[in-house]
């Protein structure tokens, strides 16, 4: 099973999805597609078979899977990347729509000959170099390496915390990238910034995670104890679907 990709008044809505429930309330919500992770509190990792399997089961939008080993840098070892490579494979087996991948050089280079590795492996679905991005060197050398590996679509805040600040710099990767592949800008995309990110990028697809903070259900507590009672994270489906009617706005 593939997804379908609904345009929005000519733009496409990608929702940052951290379980099968919130992949749902992102549909529900009338989101474009999903880029589907776990642990979304640390920047995200690789979702879990049953995780993607489920969310895969449920929604006729696209599927598009965070491969990420581990929280930290995006420079992996030997066995990490057969990890990357082992997921890419499954996600393509379960019928994902694409895969969200990326990894560096210690230099802030783009690894280049592991990167086309995961490319040919992954295609034909959808591949997106993430925000790995935000941490190379020099972002228009990187753009044209990434054009040249066969990728479809970057996520990038511009370098900088969030795609407010960083709009400038999106802009002029839209400018340089020529059609050649899409820019996508991400973090921090909300209700307040998401009409001027756009119109000052010139970018036809965004990303956000529309969460909202999901407070423990526990009723007993261990006081002494810390940790394994947090707070956690999940989409909420009014404000993706406050995003999808602004963008019918512009």
């Amino acid at each position: 099973m593939t997804g379908k990709e609904n345009h929005i008044n000519g733009y496409k809505l990608e929702i940052c999805s951290n379980s099968s429930y919130s992949a749902l309330q992102a549909q529900l919500g009338g989101a474009s597609r999903v880029e589907l992770c776990q642990n979304l509190e640390n920047g995200g990792t690789t979702p879990s078979y049953g995780q993607i399997m489920h969310t895969r089961s449920l929604l006729h939008i696209g599927v598009h899977v965070l491969i990420r080993p581990r929280g930290g840098d995006f420079v992996y070892s030997e066995d990490e990347f057969v990890e990357i490579k082992t997921d890419i494979a499954f996600c393509k087996e379960a019928g994902c729509d694409g895969v969200v991948i990326g990894i560096l050089n210690p230099d802030g280079s783009v690894d280049a000959d592991r990167c086309a590795e995961l490319v040919a492996l992954a295609k034909p679905m959808t591949t997106v170099f993430h925000r790995a991005f935000d941490r190379c060197r020099d972002p228009f050398e990187s753009l044209e390496t990434i054009i040249a590996l066969g990728f479809d679509r970057i996520l990038t805040s511009g370098l900088q915390v969030t795609a407010e600040e960083g709009k400038e710099l999106l802009h002029h990767l839209i400018a340089k990238a020529n059609g050649r592949i899409e820019i996508m800008p991400g973090s921090g995309v909300q209700e307040s910034n998401i009409v001027d990110i756009l119109a000052t990028t010139g970018a036809t697809s965004i990303h956000s995670s529309a969460k909202t903070v999901v407070a423990s259900r526990m009723t007993y507590d261990n006081a002494p104890l810390i940790g394994m009672n947090e707070d956690t994270w999940t989409t909420d489906r009014e404000k993706v679907k406050v995003l999808a009617s602004l963008l019918q706005t512009i």
